[in-house]
This record gives structure tokens, C-alpha cells and sequence, in this order.
């Protein structure tokens, strides 16, 4: 199979996990009944638009309500409406939208009915500081969060306990019940660490989320740390009587998008096997792990037998080590298995189902067994832009970004490894 055939058979294959995690398809059996009342949506992730465009196509009465989103990850929608703020870092627009969340869902009663629409990115897409905190500490706190190499568990801990808005307080401000449709992008799916859990709570405390600035080193500021050592930043318990009324429902994850892909790929006559769509972990050493695997197979026709694919989900993290470079956790961990699978007959595609890895255009990048020698030839230290978390860098000078724009859908990293 030659590389633009063995590209576009993995390109179809992400296309596939992201098919499976469409709004309208993944929404459409979770429908809460109507209410006698109003119906108010809100939300929040990199793909809330389009779940908010999804639900008023799906819905059968009128809706009215607030979601947010990235920027440039908006889409039309007709009685919803949608804010774009900043993400990974917060802004001023998300402090504005968190309050527009509050306010749609001010006045409702028993009768009424709130459809939260949550997803991945809402975590920094409603900042919402508790008194003696300003947005800038908010800011702060996701730069440390972000490149502190904490799984995204432990990072919403944090969160969760510096804010007005996540750890359930969002559904907690209601006299509505709350339904949520969770689109996960968490290993394990917990739905309440997608988006840190504004409308599902969690049973950590304050004292977790200081246990989590312990053993990462956190630097955060002074009013945060202030704030964790306050029985103020404690969460509403799950048993807390509030929550009686609400229920939550996952209606798309990486499991299952890794099987539909999986399908696609046994469809095509390649076998597919699914190692996991949970894993978390250092992205380059993730990287390395798939490599050995990778390597087994091609060398030995073990633990599986050629020709197969690999799939695997989850979402890594990576620790930043060097200043000003540019790509997320799936070129890195790309950038890792290029020296790895060097000279063999291995082709990668890793990729991010929202459409960005990081903070640029990019899903991700492929690689293959002879990315190595490609960089070599354009004098291109694969080594050194890995030390300096520039995997981008890397990828784009030899035309190996894998480019696709907002999906729409966000259940985390996709990778497909492909052994002939």
C-alpha cells in the first residue's frame, strides 16, 4: 500500500471516531421528556455550537439559552445563543459567558427544564474566580495546570475548588432540574471531570486539590492557595439534596468512536485492535510504549499478527520543558515514536477529534518509518525540537500536519498505527 493509500485509509479512520461522536446521531436516544415549563440550554466545551445546533434540530417545542465555545468554533444556531471565548487560557468573553450560564437559569422553577450541554475545553471557557481571586489568578493557574504534566483528572480537582461555576455550583443555582448530555473526553469517562463538572458533582474536596498542588509543585498564586485552605472553596457533595433532581447522561466517548473505527477498519480488510481508550500519561512516553508494540509486530508478528492497526484513546499530557515551542500532546507524541520506528514499516497518524492539537490549526500530524530520514534531509534535529516541545515544527517543514478544522465533537486523542 503506498503512503498517500496508507494516509488515507488512517485519515478514514479518524473520520470514522469523529462520525461516531456526531451531535445529532450521539444526542438523539437521550432526550429528556418535555417539561411543562420553559426549556433553557446551556453549555460549554469546543464542540457545545454544535450540540446546541444538534439539540434545536432534534427538538420538538421551543428552547431558548447560552452556550460556550472556542473561538472559531462557533456555527449558526436559531434560538440558542453562542458565545466564543479563549481557550486553553481564559479571557474576559468566558468570565461573560459563565455569568450568562447563571443568568438563563435565574428564575426557573420545578417545572421547568435546563439541558446542559457539556463537553471538552469547558473547564477554561468559564472562568468564574471566587471572591478574593481575579480572572488574572485564573489565568495564572491554568498556565501552571497546563504545563505542570498533571493528568486532566487532577488538574480539575484544582479547578474545581477555584471557582463559582464548576464542581456542580452551576446546577446547584437552580430550582430547575438539570439534565446533562456529556460528551466525554476524559479516560474513564467520569462525567464529572469533563469540563471540570459544572453540572455533576464530584465527591473531592479542598484538601484533594491541595494534595494535587503538593505533589505537582504548583506554583499558583497566593490568593488561590488562600482560597484551597478556606472551607469556601468546598464543592457541593454529590448527596447534597439539590442534586436529587438532575441526572446526566455520556452520550458520546472515545470508546465509543475507537469501535466504529475499528469497524471501518476491518471493513477495509485490515484487523483492528483497540489497546485502550483510556490512556493517559507523559505524551512521549506514551509514544514509546506504542513504538515497542509497533516494533514486536513488525519484527516478530507479535502480541498481533500482520497486517493489523492499531487504536488507541485517552488523552496524554505534556510537561513543558522548552520556551515559545508550538504543537499539543498528539505531535508529541508523534515526534517521540519518529525516532522510534525509524526504518521500519510503521505508518501513525495521531490526532486530536476537535480538530486542534494545542494551540494551532493542526489535528495532528502523521509519521511513518521514514520521517527520520525526511527530517535528516532538511538538516531538522528531531531530538532537539522534542526537548523543546516543538513538535510542530517538526511536522509542518516536511508537509506532515494532519489538517482538518473544528470538528464539531470532542472525545480526545485518536491514534492509528498501521503495520503492514
Amino acid at each position: 500500500m503506498p503512503m498517500p493509500d496508507r494516509r488515507a485509509f488512517l485519515a478514514s479512520l479518524f473520520d470514522a471516531a469523529v462520525r461516531a461522536a456526531d451531535p445529532v446521531e450521539s444526542m438523539r436516544p437521550h432526550l429528556p421528556a418535555r417539561p411543562r415549563g420553559r426549556t433553557v440550554v446551556i453549555g460549554a466545551g469546543k464542540g457545545a455550537a454544535q450540540l446546541a445546533q444538534a439539540l434545536e434540530a432534534l427538538w420538538d417545542g421551543p428552547l431558548s439559552g447560552v452556550v460556550v465555545t472556542r473561538y472559531g468554533f462557533g456555527c449558526a444556531t436559531e434560538a440558542i445563543d453562542v458565545i466564543e471565548a479563549s481557550h486553553p487560557v481564559p479571557d474576559g468573553a468566558g468570565l461573560l459567558a459563565a455569568q450568562r450560564l447563571f443568568d438563563a437559569i435565574a428564575g426557573l422553577d420545578e417545572d421547568d427544564l435546563v439541558i446542559a450541554l457539556i463537553c471538552g475545553g469547558g473547564s477554561a471557557l468559564l472562568p468564574a474566580p471566587p471572591p478574593g481571586m481575579t480572572l488574572e489568578d485564573e489565568i495564572a493557574i491554568n498556565r501552571v495546570l497546563l504545563a505542570s504534566g498533571a493528568p486532566i483528572a487532577a488538574m480539575n480537582v484544582v479547578r474545581k475548588h477555584l471557582s463559582t461555576i464548576k464542581g456542580g455550583r452551576l446546577a446547584a443555582a437552580t430550582r430547575a432540574p438539570v439534565v446533562s448530555l456529556i460528551v466525554s473526553d476524559i479516560p474513564g469517562d467520569n462525567p464529572a471531570h469533563v469540563a471540570s463538572g459544572p453540572t455533576v458533582p464530584d465527591p473531592s474536596t479542598r484538601h484533594d486539590a491541595l494534595d494535587v498542588v503538593r505533589r505537582y509543585g504548583l506554583a499558583l498564586p497566593q490568593a488561590a492557595i488562600d482560597h484551597l485552605h478556606s472551607d469556601k472553596a468546598d464543592a457541593p457533595r454529590p448527596e447534597d439534596p439539590v442534586f436529587g433532581r438532575h441526572s446526566h447522561r455520556v452520550i458520546a466517548s472515545s470508546g465509543v468512536s475507537l469501535e466504529a473505527a475499528a469497524t471501518a477498519a476491518t471493513e477495509q480488510g485490515i484487523p483492528a485492535v483497540i489497546l485502550s481508550g483510556a490512556i493517559e500519561g507523559e505524551a512521549r512516553d506514551v509514544g514509546l510504549v506504542h513504538a515497542a508494540i509497533a516494533r514486536e509486530i513488525a519484527t516478530r508478528n507479535r502480541p498481533f499478527s500482520r497486517p493489523v492497526v492499531i487504536l488507541s484513546g485517552g488523552e496524554t499530557t505534556v510537561t513543558l520543558r522548552g520556551a515559545g515551542g508550538k504543537g499539543g500532546r498528539n505531535g508529541e507524541f508523534a515526534l517521540a515514536m519518529v525516532q522510534a520506528i525509524d526504518g521500519y514499516d510503521i505508518e501513525v497518524l495521531a490526532a486530536d477529534t476537535d480538530g486542534t492539537d494545542g494551540t494551532e490549526n493542526n489535528a495532528g500530524a502523521f509519521c511513518d518509518g521514514m520521517t527520520m530520514q525526511r527530517l535528516r534531509d532538511r538538516n531538522i534535529d528531531a531530538q532537539q525540537l522534542l526537548s523543546e516541545n516543538n513538535s510542530h515544527a517538526a511536522f509542518d517543514a516536511i508537509d506532515d500536519l494532519f489538517v482538518t478544522g473544528p470538528t464539531g465533537t470532542n472525545v480526545n486523542d485518536f491514534r492509528a498505527i498501521l503495520i503492514r
